[in-house]
């Protein structure tokens, strides 16, 4: 994984003291190497971190007139290497960089249908005086642009954008409403900052004399789906199985999360099976916080704790296992590192426990694989399975605008009227559902749904895994992101994938003889959070003391009289799933404030 950035049209050479500084700003993405193409008409930037050839794949890279920068990596890199092969490149390396640079070679922008892995990459043309941008289908990888003028700049990360003289962290009513009405989410395609997009996943494009053309070359597609059960379980088995062994090759030190639940668990188990074949040890991961045991208490939406099914695990999988313990101080401080990790107001400590978790990860691997995703494509959240909360208009997950909107001050928002302002993106990605003519009412809704899930609340975890594990040079995969298997899942039905009426009945059944059977049936449980009340009393601490002085930023915005309450309240409403409510609510207008204060936002 790596960082990339850079500049098409205008006068780039008298910007070269900016485009060092962009570069400073990946260096956390890409640590181990640096690298700038510089042209009349273009610059391209890389921060490389090594994880296929680490001697060799420095980038920028050339082939001909072309120059190709890139941020991730291809998983069937094996095949496209051999099918190249035989239209007679050569090739001097075994990273997947020069893969793809010779894929583009051949291909053109046609090589994006035969690509299976997360990327975000640019290809410059200097012969045609042109440039290609591409972003992986699922959204894995992040690739922000701004057009100025005759000109695009480009960069992985906000931050990075936000150096270049032309580029100001301005926030306007539209953005303003996409922070506090849809936050931590956003509008898929926006930057949130005036002027400032993201290319959609599934999305490429040209620009060439002064213009953009962007086209999406993937998107969910329904088709008809006759396998039966048992068919179905069988090719999902294949395709999991096959997802998680690609994703296990690298040249440097590799681990897996382990929680105790089912998809991190079936990762690596599979991992570890295939590490056994190899004769090598498999390396895990888990997380906890401190007291934990001591203030858990079992709920609808969080039934079982970890640690028990962790042990459970470790013992299935004899290997070398590692465990971080959070601590209340430090994770209240690492808010503030997660904002500047995101760029943005985040999922409060969901954010800033992975972001520490993945600084004590990369003390001894530069690779880890997760679980995240399965449950968008398989449907294990408690909204797919609930008929009331499924049945109910609007995003499942954030059923609480008119609370949102309440705190902020008269007028903020202009003339946005919150509940229409939601519910307008709630409608669209229903109607652009691809859904085959005569499906029932209630596989409509399911595939509804599944749009609603991947194309807006997945895209905020991945956000969330790619920044805080790249801030600390930590490349995360994730199996189940595997475009092939959300393909081929979003035409299965859902009594499939509610088999025997457990959440992720169909991949539960379809990975039978990986886990035991207390794991492989155990209850969803989300990511683990803190317990601890010392949590709730530190970060109210922190917002009183936001409250109490009148310069900070937040009061632009929002109420103090709201902020009083939400701190005083023993009604726990959720703002953004049932990972967070009061303490993640306080805990995000701490992260909220900072944002504002320390990218110097200018509200418009």
């Amino acid at each position: 994984m790596c960082g990339i950035a850079g500049q098409v049209g205008g006068d780039v050479r008298s910007l070269l003291p900016v485009f060092e500084l962009m570069q400073g700003t990946l260096s956390r993405r890409g640590p181990d190497q640096k690298g700038m193409a510089v042209f009349d008409e273009a610059v391209l930037i890389h921060a490389r971190l090594s994880v296929m050839d680490p001697e060799n794949g420095r980038q920028p890279m050339r082939l001909g007139g072309l120059t190709l920068i890139y941020n991730g990596e291809i998983y069937n890199t094996p095949e496209l290497k051999a099918q190249l092969s035989a239209l007679g490149h050569v090739f001097e390396t075994r990273s997947d960089t020069e893969v793809l640079l010779h894929a583009f070679d051949e291909w053109g922008e046609a090589c994006v249908d035969r690509l299976n892995g997360i990327y975000a990459f640019a290809v410059w043309d200097s012969t045609a005086k042109r440039l290609f941008l591409c972003r992986d289908r699922m959204g894995v990888k992040p690739l922000f642009f701004a057009l100025r003028g005759d000109a695009i700049i480009f960069a992985s990360e906000l931050k990075t954008l936000l150096c270049h003289p032309n580029i100001e962290p301005v926030l306007d009513r539209e953005g303003l409403a996409q922070v506090m009405l849809l936050g931590p989410g956003r509008v898929p395609g926006s930057g949130v900052f005036r002027g400032v997009f993201e290319l959609l996943p599934g999305e490429c494009g040209f620009f060439e004399a002064g213009r953009l053309r962007l086209r999406r070359y993937w998107r969910l597609k329904d088709g008809e789906n006759r396998d039966t059960f048992g068919e179905a379980a069988e090719k999902t088995r294949f395709l999991v199985t096959d997802a998680i062994r690609r994703q296990l090759a690298s040249d440097v030190p590799l681990c897996t999360f382990l929680s105790g639940g089912l998809d991190s668990s079936l990762i690596s188990s599979v991992a570890y099976r295939t590490f056994a074949e190899r004769g090598e040890t498999l390396r895990t991961v888990s997380v906890d916080y401190a007291d934990n045991a001591k203030y858990f208490k079992k709920s609808k939406f969080q039934p079982t704790s970890d640690p028990e099914f962790i042990l459970r695990m470790r013992e299935y999988l004899p290997g070398e296992h590692h465990l971080t313990v959070i601590d209340t101080p430090e994770l209240v401080r690492a808010l503030y590192d997660a904002v500047e990790a995101r760029d943005l107001p985040g999922m409060a400590d969901v954010d800033a426990s992975l972001l520490l978790f993945c600084q004590d990860i990369r003390r001894i691997a530069t690779v880890a694989v997760s679980g995240e995703c399965a449950d968008e494509i398989f449907g294990g959240y408690p909204w797919y399975r609930d008929p009331t909360v499924r049945e109910r208009e609007g995003f499942p997950w954030a059923q609480s605008t008119l609370w949102r909107a309440g705190f902020l001050r008269d007028g903020v928002l202009g003339g946005i009227d919150p509940y229409e302002y939601v519910d307008a993106f709630y409608r669209r990605t229903c109607e652009e559902s691809d859904i085959l003519p005569g499906t029932g009412p209630l596989e409509t809704r399911m595939k509804q749904m599944m749009n609603l899930n991947v194309d807006w609340f997945m895209q905020t975890l991945l956000d969330r895994k790619d920044r805080m594990s790249m801030w600390s040079g930590l490349e995360v995969r994730v199996p189940f992101c595997d475009h092939r298997i959300a393909e081929y899942l979003y035409t299965v039905p859902w009594e499939y994938k509610d088999h025997n009426g457990f959440e992720k009945g169909l991949l539960r059944e379809a990975m039978r003889g990986y886990l035991p059977d207390e794991v492989l049936w155990r209850r969803k449980s989300p990511y683990p959070k803190t317990h601890n009340p010392s949590y709730l009393a530190a970060v109210c601490r922190e917002l009183q003391a936001v409250v109490n002085d009148p310069a900070q930023p937040l009061h632009e915005i929002v109420k103090t009289g709201a902020l009083l309450e939400l701190m005083a309240s023993d009604v726990s409403t959720p703002w953004y799933g049932q990972l967070m409510t009061t303490p993640q609510t306080v805990a995000w207008f701490l992260q909220l404030n900072h944002w504002l204060r320390t990218y110097k936002v200018r509200i418009v």
